[in-house]
């Protein structure tokens, strides 16, 4: 009774030991590629509004780029819009400024 038992221990050994090791390593991983995606998705976006002063940050939208009161604004952090998408917005000719409705 007691070699069966031996021999299966003998034989789950292993497996027990490599199960142990993967959690150990996804576990590792895990925490290593929150902390390089956070900073590198840090670095990036401060890259991005430091290179053009034509960003603006809007509530719940999040940074755009262009004159965010034109009703063509592509409300993106890198189109500006698909008439004028690389030009600056200042005297474009497609430009359609929103209708705010006045509500009383």
């Amino acid at each position: 009774m007691l070699v069966i038992i031996l021999i299966f221990v003998v034989g789950l050994a292993p497996a027990i030991v490599s199960a142990y090791l993967s959690v150990q390593a996804e576990r590792n991983e895990k925490c290593s590629s929150t902390e390089v995606g956070a900073t590198a998705l840090g670095q990036s976006m401060l890259k991005l509004l430091d290179g053009n002063a034509d960003m603006h940050y809007v509530d719940g939208l999040g940074y755009m780029i262009g004159d965010i009161t034109c009703d063509l604004n592509a409300r993106s952090p890198y189109l500006r819009c698909a008439m004028n998408p690389m030009g600056p917005c200042d005297g474009c000719s497609a430009y359609a400024p929103k209708v705010f409705d006045r509500q009383i």
